[in-house]
């Protein structure tokens, strides 16, 4: 049995190859996205929860934000669309180590508009295969734009109404402080400070942020526009935006969304929107990890597509 007060947890299940470790805030949408797309291949991790206030788990690192994800001990993985993106390439193109993937994400520092410097990486909703890996994996034709469009729209849009719904009002911004110190990493004075002072803060920053995003005053019915949006592009023929099984869209939508579990807004989320029968369909395939058994066939088609592209050549004489 594992000492509850351990900061660190391992879930244990097969394939991968990589040891991993996930430096997180449970809470973090963005690290709920990491841990949606390692559940669901079923690549053993272990979390290590970082204190949102000293985040001294962090402090031999540069970057300073979560996710962080450590690769065998000694590479790291900044930001939850490199950190998916760059694992879903490994597991396609298992020749390739993961500092040579981590090249194809190259880091870019620039100010933003309130004069904040800010990191951000190029090409981080790709996934970087080769002309079969590609048909591989988009076989139909729009489906790696779509996927690419609403990875996007989830960190540019979906993420940002998630505060100001948790937070809409003071009742409900205390029970998430409560939900958030009992699931993170808090002493018992920090836990009984951050609940409260938390709560009052996150509050006023949850106005703030419907007014620069430019919400309703209701701010639930931006979350309904949104989801209900985003099961109409799935439509109702498909299972999952990615048809059959979830794509890197799904999961990302899915690991946002995750966060309002136990929460009045995910409640009326599932209440109010039609995104419930996608939502537990998800939740299966997650818990199932389901994208386990399909990565390895997923390889082992690729691997038989250059065979065959190989055969098909002509042989020129060495």
């Amino acid at each position: 049995m594992v000492d509850p007060l351990f900061t660190t947890a391992l879930f244990q299940v097969s394939g991968g190859g990589l040891k991993l470790t996930l430096y997180q805030y449970k809470t973090c949408p963005f690290c709920s996205k990491v841990r949606a797309f390692l559940d669901y291949h079923g690549l053993p991790y272990e979390i290590v929860e970082v204190n949102p206030v000293m985040r001294k788990e962090i402090k031999w690192s540069a970057y300073r934000k979560v996710p962080i994800l450590m690769v065998d001990g000694d590479v790291q993985l900044n930001d939850s669309s490199v950190i998916i993106s760059s694992l879903k390439t490994h597991l396609i193109t298992k020749e390739k180590s993961m500092t040579e993937i981590l090249r194809c994400y190259p880091e870019m520092k620039s100010v933003n508009d309130r004069g904040k410097e800010v990191t951000e990486y190029s090409n981080k909703y790709w996934v970087m295969l080769g002309e079969l890996q590609t048909l591989a994996m988009y076989p139909e034709k729009e489906m790696q734009k779509e996927e690419i469009k609403w990875r996007e729209w989830a960190d540019d849009w979906l993420v940002h109404l998630i505060s100001p719904n948790v937070y809409r009002t003071t009742d409900e911004a205390l029970a998430s402080f409560d939900y958030i110190v009992r699931e993170g990493k808090f002493g018992p004075y920090e836990g009984f400070f951050a609940k409260y002072v938390g709560a009052a803060a996150m509050f006023l920053i949850a106005k703030r942020l419907k007014s620069r995003h430019k919400l309703q005053e209701d701010v639930r019915q931006d979350l309904y526009k949104a989801v209900n949006e985003w099961v109409a592009a799935i439509g109702k023929k498909r299972k999952f935006m990615g048809g059959d099984h979830p794509n890197l869209a799904d999961l990302a939508v899915f690991g946002v969304l995750r966060v309002m579990e136990g929460l009045q807004a995910f409640d009326d989320m599932m209440t109010n929107t039609k995104v419930k029968p996608w939502y537990r369909r998800m939740e299966r395939a997650s818990l199932n990890h389901e994208g386990r058994d399909l990565s390895r066939t997923g390889v082992e088609h690729v691997k038989e597509g250059d065979r065959s592209a190989e055969r098909s050549q002509p042989q020129t004489e060495q």
